[in-house]
């Protein structure tokens, strides 16, 4: 028995930044300097009344419009997001309900960044293996700007709120491979939002600023760039290794990479290490910036409608980030 991707579909919310707008803002920044770096000239943001859950419901909708699974096959949901609607209850509930979904399901939240898609297809994956659903709806959804300090022009240029919806069956239009998974709490420090949860609830009002003049405030979201790049380059290529022993492929194998899309000069950098070629490599994030677990659903969707991905292709997919978390999987469309 495999599991599978049956659809995939997303959600971006309508108001667009475009670097010219981030450029008034701070006028240090150039288009081509933005572009060059991060690779991404417009970014979509959430409204200020628009929830995680209410992108997640939109995907959805757009999932289910597209007439590959309807709402009575799904029996189980679960939703990817680090910005949930409420501490409590969990949003996936609210979803189920929403969407008008049967209540003889199950519905649950986890809490993941930019692995989280990877984390979400091997639990989707491991509830079709065991019997417990036939049909699983796959969520990610975050809103992330909503948490980044109004100066902080490094992470502004960068992440873009977005929501996307996957149905994971019995059949569909790629198998799913065997995963590689890790996790070190040691780095947790280095991309964090300090206040808002139990350990330290009301807000501080703290802020330092880094030595480029970026604010460094303990009510938003951080992130220390250096020390995610590093995590980066030294944990995702024995992490590629690993996917393709377990599932005994060699990157001859291969027909396209898509990592998690975090910036273009950490993408290249990792490619070249990797001595990925090019054309198997795909980059897609320029109008979209980094959602988060949003990101791989979103380049899977775009490379599979660009024809990047084509029926009987072996796709490597790869998600990491916050926690520090990693993990990838193979895709046999």
């Amino acid at each position: 028995m495999d599991a599978y991707i049956k659809d995939i579909a997303y959600y971006l919310p309508e108001r667009i930044v475009t670097n010219a707008e981030i450029i008034k803002e701070f006028p240090e920044w150039t288009d081509d300097k933005i572009v060059d770096k991060i690779g991404v000239r417009e970014r979509h943001l959430a409204a200020p009344d628009e929830t995680s859950a209410d992108m997640a419901v939109k995907a959805a909708e757009t999932l289910f419009s597209k007439g590959n699974v309807t709402k009575n096959d799904i029996d189980f949901v679960l939703l990817c997001t680090q910005t949930p609607d409420y501490l409590m209850p969990t949003s996936a509930c609210l979803i189920q309900d929403r969407l008008g979904l049967s209540r003889n399901i199950g519905a649950l939240d986890f809490n993941l960044g930019c692995s989280g898609y990877i984390y979400g297809l091997a639990l989707a994956k491991g509830l079709l293996m065991s019997g417990t659903a036939k049909n699983v709806l796959l969520l990610t959804a975050e809103t992330y700007n909503k948490h980044l300090h109004p100066k902080d022009k490094g992470n502004r240029t960068i992440f873009g709120d977005a929501a996307s919806a996957s149905a994971i069956s019995l059949d569909g239009m790629a198998r799913i491979g065997n995963f590689s998974l890790g996790t070190d709490g040691a780095g947790a420090e280095n991309l964090i939002m300090r206040t808002g949860g139990a350990r330290h609830f009301s807000p501080t009002g703290k802020i330092t600023y880094a030595e480029n003049g970026s604010p460094i405030s303990e009510d938003h979201l951080y992130m220390n760039g250096s020390e995610i790049y590093l995590f980066t380059i030294e944990n995702v290529p024995p992490l590629v290794k690993d996917i393709l022993e377990k599932n005994k492929l060699t990157g001859e194998d291969i027909g396209m990479y898509i990592f998690h899309q975090a910036n273009t000069y950490m993408l290249n950098y990792l490619r070249r290490k990797m001595k990925i070629p090019v054309e198997k490599f795909y980059i897609n994030m320029s109008d979209t910036g980094n959602t988060v677990s949003s990101s791989l659903p979103i380049a899977i969707c775009k490379a599979f409608a660009d024809g990047s991905i084509s029926k009987g292709m072996a796709t490597l997919i790869t998600g990491f980030g916050i926690g520090y978390s990693w993990g990838g999987t193979t895709l046999h469309f």
